[in-house]
């Protein structure tokens, strides 16, 4: 009988973590449904950018307060779960708090891992006051309804419930409060529990240890369906970060070898294209789905945090127009979602009708200036506007579907030679005018 609660944990453990590896793998199968792209290029330059940005939480600082606080709860959840492996050991061989033979050092760690506890706590309940009370702006947007909005908070009430019980299971440790080994905080919660017996208060150390760890298991589980995501992908996607000027803008290969060709005095215009001996099916320009995007652009997707700074400083949003940075990526994690349930349910993609253009409106699109504000103030540089060019390129190259002013600029330059409507021969005669 004594081995029962280990047999429990173990089970627990397996299944909790079981599960996570299954939704890691659909996690990667979706992200490589994206077209392949070459981000291998100067690895130091990466490893910094990961480093500073994803690590370091350089670009989170730019607002202090907001900053401030998420670098706590990141640091401090972070650390405060070493002693997971503690709890893991002890759950599976019978052991109390195994690692307190470390003597000063384990009571160095447990004063720490109370006193970040205790900020953690203190820092997600300014979060909830921020979002529910003072209602900040940037996340009340027309995309954060329903589940979106409901995320944010399930994970703030997931972190005030770790960090409570964590605090609770040192204070109704009798063993751990007599050695007062590290109980900086939790010895001022003891005495709440003065008036129990031991029997009632060994429950409750043992209650809390076990929703404790089951709340981790669950939470890491939880994470593939949440924007918390991006705990675990902000150091890949910073890493393979576009490194290129923020104005720079790639070009389709294969235009960029038409213009070539076209350019070629000895090229022969006339010669019969070279005829592929595969029955492939030429690429799109553009992107209309969510696979015609780079694996890059759906791990961009999947990393979004929706904590609208992007959308906080787009001009276009700024006065008015239907587009949000943060919905764009929103709509495009979504949708490879549910290109990749789709895949589960039937072995293989068949097609449902739907696409990335049917969920993002042509409004939103051409509302985008390119100022490339959303990418310099994402925290963990996502680029929303590389996904906005692509399905541009789609619309003017595939469908002929440019909006009127832009047909009207283009056909002016092939005429005229500039974007306006006279002759270039006209040019000057401004100079005339008195």
């Amino acid at each position: 009988m004594q081995y029962i609660p280990n047999i429990l944990f173990a089970i627990l453990l397996i299944v909790g973590i079981g599960f996570f590896i299954k939704n890691i793998r659909k996690l990667i199968r979706n992200i490589k449904l994206g077209k392949a792209i070459d981000r291998s290029d100067n690895s130091a330059l990466r490893l910094k950018n990961m480093i500073n940005i994803a690590l370091g939480q350089s670009k989170m600082v730019r607002k202090p307060i907001s900053g401030l606080l998420h670098f706590i709860v990141y640091i401090g959840f972070i650390i405060i779960n070493i002693e997971v492996l503690e709890i893991i050991i002890d759950g599976l061989f019978g052991t109390h708090r195994v690692f307190s033979s470390l003597g000063g050092f384990y009571s160095f760690l447990i004063s720490s891992f109370e006193i970040l506890a205790a900020l953690v706590l203190i820092s997600v309940i300014i979060f909830w006051i921020r979002r529910m009370i003072l209602r900040i702006p940037r996340f009340w947007n027309k995309e954060m309804k329903g589940f979106p909005k409901n995320d944010a908070l399930y994970i703030l009430y997931f972190e005030m419930v770790l960090m409570t019980l964590f605090l609770v299971m040192n204070a109704t440790d009798i063993q751990f409060q007599e050695a007062n080994s590290g109980n900086i905080i939790s010895q001022f919660i003891a005495p709440l529990f003065n008036g129990f017996n031991a029997e009632s208060i060994h429950l409750i150390e043992r209650t809390a240890w076990w929703i404790h760890i089951t709340g981790i298991l669950v939470f890491l589980n939880y994470l593939y369906y949440s924007k918390h995501l991006h705990i675990l992908l902000a150091f890949p996607n910073t890493y393979y970060a576009n490194l290129n000027a923020k104005g720079k803008s790639d070009n389709l290969e294969s235009v960029t070898n038409e213009v070539k060709m076209m350019l070629d005095p000895n090229a022969d215009p006339f010669a019969t294209p070279v005829e592929s001996e595969t029955n492939e099916v030429p690429e799109k320009f553009g992107a209309e789905d969510a696979t015609d995007l780079n694996w890059v652009q759906l791990l961009n997707a999947y990393t979004c945090t929706e904590c609208g700074r992007c959308t906080s400083v787009c001009p276009a949003n700024l006065t008015g127009k239907e587009l949000s940075p943060r919905a764009i990526m929103m709509k495009t994690r979504d949708r490879i979602e549910e290109i990749g349930k789709n895949i589960d349910k039937n072995g293989q993609f068949v097609d449902d009708g739907k696409n990335l253009l049917t969920t993002i409106s042509t409004e939103e699109l051409w509302a985008c200036t390119s100022c490339n504000a959303c990418v310099e103030e994402c925290p963990i540089n996502i680029d929303p506007l590389s996904i906005i060019m692509d399905m541009r390129r789609f619309q003017v190259m595939e469908k002929s579907a440019a909006p009127q002013e832009l047909n009207a600029m283009m056909a002016n330059i092939e005429n005229n030679g500039a974007p306006w409507q006279y002759n270039q021969l006209d040019r000057l005669n401004w100079k005339d005018e008195e």
